[in-house]
């Protein structure tokens, strides 16, 4: 899922902006669509920057569906399929935007309505044609051209630094050009303070010995992942995609007592929510909540700078794999433990 990456600060923000939106005031976005090949079923939709609360479902009958929410500003929308391969699709109030495809090659459904998602139509159907190192270059072509768009910020996300081979580097390049043309984006900045971060916690890297105080008052160390399958998450209570894959990893805990280890990063201001839900849910593994939310030197050090987030490290202590999908963890973990 892919998708990943929502920051406490924007996705508070969007809270707020979205609860404030419920007057006449707010405009409404509507998502309609049509596609081949399918006839009944649901598809999630999320969002990684604060646009929604949650995940909400849109429900597909005879091929065809429709979508409205109120919002106040421009947000990317995270559509999730049954297959669960994702599309963005970026919401502006007032706009409308239709989705016409085939459900057997979602690859090449067109979005469009908005000039935003014209313009992202156009660059995927491109980006099908070309080898991989050429997808890059035009990727970053777009951005370089567009520093400000909101298609920029997810680029950016999806191709340089979430994907199976980031380029840090070039994600770096990318974020300051962007940052230098629109100064006042909080979520750019919290972007490139992951970035900074993930040169720590980059794939095929040794995790780096850091140590904090969990929730009970003990200490905690990254190296006691050693010897095991290690994962470090973090979540948050007001976050229910980080807060579902928690109730994932307690499944798989219980499956392999023996095999993994964990340890888990609450992002909430108040502690004591973080430990009500930790004893609900039956976590059974250190959970650090030290109120510092993205300032905790556990987060910021291992470049955990979004919730959900994730690093799975092999049994040597080595970083395998970063922010494995919601729905392919248990998957994705398994295949690891074999």
């Amino acid at each position: 899922m892919k998708h990943w990456g929502i920051s406490y600060w924007f996705l508070a923000l969007g809270c707020l902006l979205l609860l404030s939106s419920c007057g006449p005031e707010g405009d409404k976005f509507r998502l309609s669509g049509r596609l081949r090949n399918i006839n009944q079923g649901d598809f999630l939709v999320y969002s990684p920057d604060g646009g929604l609360v949650g995940v909400d479902t849109i429900k597909v009958r005879n091929g065809r569906f429709s979508y409205e929410k109120e919002i106040r500003k421009d947000v990317t929308l995270m559509l999730v399929f049954p297959n669960f391969s994702e599309q963005a699709v970026f919401a502006a109030p007032g706009e409308e935007v239709e989705i016409k495809g085939d459900a057997t090659h979602l690859k090449e459904m067109t979005v469009y309505g908005t000039d935003e998602n014209d313009d992202f139509t156009k660059l995927r159907i491109r980006i099908n044609k070309l080898t991989p190192p050429e997808v890059s270059s035009a990727v970053a072509e777009y951005i370089t051209e567009n520093p400000t768009s909101i298609v920029s910020m997810h680029l950016l996300d999806k191709y340089f630094i979430t994907t199976k081979v980031p380029d840090y580097v070039e994600a770096q390049r990318l974020a300051a050009l962007m940052l230098k043309a629109n100064p006042d984006n909080g979520r750019l900045r919290i972007l490139k303070k992951k970035i900074d971060g993930l040169k720590n916690g980059r794939l095929q890297a040794m995790l780096p010995v850091v140590t904090a105080t969990d929730i009970q008052d003990k200490k905690v160390t990254t190296n006691q992942l050693k010897g095991k399958i290690g994962i470090i998450s973090t979540w948050a209570t007001w976050h229910y995609q980080s807060t579902d894959i928690q109730r994932r990893l307690r499944k798989l805990q219980k499956k392999y007592p023996q095999q993994l280890a964990l340890i888990s990063i609450c992002l909430d201001g108040n502690k004591q929510e973080c430990i009500k839900r930790v004893e609900r849910d039956s976590l059974q593994w250190s959970t650090i909540c030290d109120g510092q939310l993205f300032l905790s030197p556990m987060v910021q050090q291992l470049g955990l700078m979004t919730v959900p987030a994730m690093i799975v490290t092999n049994r040597q202590g080595k970083i395998v794999a970063r922010d494995i999908e919601q729905f392919k963890i248990e998957q994705e973990i398994e295949k690891l433990l074999k």
